[in-house]
């Protein structure tokens, strides 16, 4: 896959194969993932629930459990360094430094018997040597540039004292306290009340502005979010990318029938009464039982006996559109599965 513009690639995944044992058997969560970051874009990764979107995460980051987990195959290259080629040391001095995250659920990514103080101070010393009050300046100025009031003050509270969006917040502060190259935020916003989770992202990407300009990859299954946020956007399911296209085209001529599908069930602000929501048919396989050839078939409307048999490659439909469907050709130019109109796009 070439990139997508003229920006230098940050990071590069090619053929991503996550697995995991379970009761004997071999779940794929990540089977065959590929894609592109480039340097200062947010790109966003979206899918439903268990379709291997933050065991791609933890992947790129090296921290899927082992055992269960393990890296099958693939390279994960950032700024040309394939990660998974990378010894342990190695990789602890470019987590927090060079590639960050921001998980889904703060009050377990931070340590409950520390002071958010005392995290901050050692995950800026860890990759940068300093006095200890100068790390307390550092994180307490942090506290204050995400919007938490008298950051100094609030050094000594543990995350228990804090609430929801506020350890959410020292999360942030903590992801970009060293100005990483990449930040990966996984669904940052999801044990959030729906009133700050738009504050939360706002001062995610405003943050992001003002300490570097990382790169972001963005993972959700919020289409709001995505259309509001990211430049390109995947859609995965079954662990395989399904579709790559700008946020713009995604959302204006969506190809794939999931992707269609997933735009067909949002509402549609303009025309509340003039369409139904719809849904789409049956549930998502086991993870254990995936369907052969598209893993897509068992839900679609159009599948034909082909689908059953042939997983269909990621091909490009047109410039920077990526789809992986039999029915969607580049000499075809809209697929089938293009159907009617998209019910939202993105805002200019």
């Amino acid at each position: 896959m070439t990139a997508p513009d003229a920006r230098a690639v940050l990071l590069d995944v090619r053929g991503l194969r996550t697995y995991f044992d379970v009761e004997g058997r071999t779940a794929k969560a990540v089977d065959g993932v590929d894609f592109q970051i480039c340097e200062n874009e947010v790109f966003g990764l979206v899918g439903e629930s268990g379709c291997g979107k933050s065991v791609t995460a933890l992947s790129i980051l090296r921290l899927v459990p082992s055992p269960p987990g393990r890296i099958e195959a693939g390279q994960i290259l950032f700024r040309g360094r394939d990660l998974l080629a990378l010894s342990y040391p190695e990789m602890r001095r470019i987590r927090g430094r060079d590639v960050s995250m921001i998980f889904q659920e703060p009050m377990t990514a931070l340590n409950p018997v520390f002071t958010v103080g005392f995290q901050l101070r050692e995950a800026i010393r860890h990759h940068e040597p300093m006095p200890k009050a100068q790390a307390t300046d550092r994180a307490a100025e942090m506290l204050d540039l995400v919007g938490i009031p008298d950051g100094r003050a609030r050094l000594d509270a543990y995350p228990h004292q804090m609430s929801g969006g506020m350890r959410q917040r020292v999360m942030i502060a903590m992801a970009l306290a060293l100005q990483p190259a990449l930040l990966i935020a996984d669904e940052p916003t999801t044990a959030l009340d729906v009133t700050i989770q738009a504050q939360v992202l706002e001062l995610m990407l405003a943050v992001r502005k003002r300490t570097g300009d990382a790169s972001i990859l963005l993972i959700t299954h919020n289409l709001a979010v995505v259309a509001e946020t990211c430049e390109r956007v995947a859609v995965m399911y079954g662990g395989k990318i399904q579709e790559i296209a700008s946020t713009r085209d995604l959302f204006r001529r969506p190809l794939h029938p999931y992707t269609h599908g997933l735009l067909q069930s949002l509402p549609r602000a303009d025309k509340p009464a003039q369409r139904r929501l719809t849904t789409i048919p049956g549930i998502v396989p086991s993870i254990l039982d995936f369907p052969t050839g598209c893993k897509f078939w068992t839900r679609c409307p159009l599948k034909q006996e082909v689908c059953t048999q042939v997983e269909p490659e990621l091909v490009e439909i047109a410039p920077g559109h990526h789809c992986r469907c039999h029915f969607v050709k580049p000499d075809a130019g809209v697929g089938a599965a293009a159907g009617s109109p998209s019910p939202q796009e993105p805002r200019a």
